[in-house]
């Protein structure tokens, strides 16, 4: 059997979906005005990223040939799947989360990095700290970094990094191409749906993990019962998905609900209700300095 379960025809389901409306949206009949049909492929573009993460943990097949075959579609544009892959299993297997010395996931700064930047910059990082400047800034830091990052070691040699950006940017063009041909959007448009669709993303990543000093309370937990949980496939649960990476999203709700005062103990209490109350909290002001406040593990 392909699927790892049964009920993994849920995810296929999702997935299949999300092609088909995409498909249908951008180059099906143009039955909606553009602004609605942008309002529609921002959180699609999410979405599908969501689907990408699912992918990368072994859903819904067991072999992983197919699920990276599925998630591969850079319909988000700016972020090579092989590369977003890399990073989160070195993020989950390998790195002192949160820790920006070895988490590539991390949004702090090394001492060294904070020192080394200009004023401008430092001010760039600090408003970055709060929710709207995430949702402004942080998708073009976050591409800015990796490129910057993959560039020096495309230059140190490692030439695969060179051919897995080359492979997507072929991809990319090949869909702006249609886009540009027989979509119902401009290209210049689903550039901006897509940067648009990783600031969705920020709200998810923005407080997903903290500088604890136990490695257990670095990860949130968001009991959330609106749209983003559905949008994120319920890793606001995010400390379960730390604890048991490999259970699906339709299985976190449960599984957290059974153990619920477990995790909140597990985690140190690093929890809110809502996405609501983040926004309250957060949405001019920082949650935590720019710069790693722990010593390096």
């Amino acid at each position: 059997m392909l699927l790892r379960e049964s009920t993994e025809v849920k995810t296929l389901s999702l997935i299949s979906l999300t092609y088909a409306i995409w498909g249908i949206l951008l180059f099906g009949p143009e039955l909606l005005p553009v602004w609605l049909t942008i309002i529609f492929i921002v959180p699609l573009i999410a979405f599908h990223s969501s689907l990408q993460h699912e992918c990368i943990h072994g859903h819904p097949f067991t072999d992983i040939r197919l699920n990276d075959l599925i998630a591969y579609a850079p319909l988000g544009i700016f972020l090579p799947y092989s590369r977003y892959k890399e990073n989160h299993l070195i993020h989950h297997q390998k790195a002192s989360i949160s820790d920006p010395a070895e988490d590539p996931e991390s949004w702090y700064l090394t001492p060294d990095q904070w020192q080394r930047s200009p004023r401008w910059l430092k001010a760039v990082f600090n408003i970055n700290c709060a929710l709207t400047g995430r949702l402004l800034l942080g998708p073009a830091l976050g591409m800015v970094a990796l490129i910057v990052a993959d560039a020096k070691k495309i230059k140190a040699g490692e030439l695969r990094l060179a051919r897995i950006w080359a492979i997507h940017f072929l991809f990319c063009i090949g869909i702006l191409m249609a886009i540009a041909h027989y979509g119902s959007i401009s290209v210049t448009a689903y550039l901006l749906c897509a940067y648009f669709g990783m600031s969705i993303l920020m709200i998810r990543t923005y407080l997903e993990h903290q500088a604890h000093q136990d490695m257990r309370g670095r990860s949130v937990l968001i009991e959330d019962k609106g749209p983003l949980r559905f949008l994120f496939l319920n890793n606001n649960l995010h400390a379960v998905h730390h604890a048991y990476p490999a259970l699906a999203w339709y299985r976190l709700p449960g599984f957290f609900a059974q153990n619920r005062a477990r995790f909140l103990q597990m985690n140190k209490g690093y929890s809110y209700r809502s996405y609501a109350e983040i926004f309250r909290k957060f949405a001019l002001a920082r949650k935590e300095p720019v710069v790693f406040p722990l010593k390096a593990q």
